[in-house]
């Protein structure tokens, strides 16, 4: 009897955001490679934590709003009629494996709301300034965001109907006629500009990705990198110094 793809290949797991890399204009498979035998995690990597704690406030300031005035901010509306936030599950429940490729897919989105028709929309929230289109991340947001609502719709919010991006934009201009507005006893206030990005809804390219994660995870070594790739040439330059052959 024929073994399925399940039996036969070890399972991978990857983050949607990881997963995203594959739409990079720039996505190179040898850094990819290396990625997946790290299972993501590189040396000399430092998240600054803040933006956690930005993320964090954030779901706070929308849950209470809403909590408070039975509505989502009024930033939201350019995604259409908005529900009640509701309870994003942990990451270990948050989670589904994909069984023609033994791809277990994690991720958790930083907002799903409820609408009016019993659907839902995910939102993910991006502390940064708003380009629009131009932003050379938007592929891997697209697919970060399709990855959410791949495995939203296996644990228990179908259907979505629409996906969106906010950028957090910092407002750091600032008059001296204003500037005593923002200064408190122990510190100073930083106001954040929502600005709203709808993303295409188009999940079905998740298992198309998958399928070339698992056909890089199995390569025996590393495949040849992209052209002109700036980490190749960091990690090429890292093996020199080390003395590595």
């Amino acid at each position: 009897m024929e073994q399925t793809h399940n039996e036969r290949s070890e399972s991978v797991r990857i983050s949607a955001k990881n997963l995203g890399e594959l739409a990079l204009p720039n996505f190179c498979p040898r850094c990819f490679w290396i990625k997946l035998r790290c299972s993501h995690k590189l040396p000399f990597q430092i998240f600054p934590g803040i933006f956690s704690s930005i993320d964090s406030y954030t779901k706070k300031i929308t849950n209470m709003h809403y909590e408070q005035h039975e509505r989502v901010p009024g930033w939201f509306g350019g995604f259409g009629s908005l529900g009640k936030p509701m309870k994003v599950p942990h990451f270990t429940k948050f989670s589904v494996i994909e069984p023609k490729t033994n791809i277990l897919l994690t991720g958790v989105p930083d907002e799903i709301l409820s609408k009016g028709d019993g659907s839902y929309f995910i939102v993910d929230y991006k502390t940064s300034r708003f380009t629009g289109t131009q932003d050379k991340l938007l592929p891997m947001y697209e697919v970060q965001l399709n990855t959410y609502a791949y495995i939203g719709e296996r644990v228990g919010f179908k259907p979505v109907t629409g996906l969106g991006l906010i950028y957090y934009e910092p407002q750091t201009g600032i008059s001296v006629d204003e500037v005593d507005s923002f200064i408190l006893d122990d510190g100073f206030s930083m106001n954040f500009s929502g600005r709203l990005l709808p993303i295409e809804l188009k999940p079905d390219n998740i298992p198309v990705l998958l399928k070339r994660v698992r056909e890089i995870s199995e390569l025996p070594e590393a495949p040849h990198g992209v052209e002109g790739c700036k980490n190749c040439g960091l990690l090429d330059a890292l093996v020199s110094i080390a003395g590595v052959t």
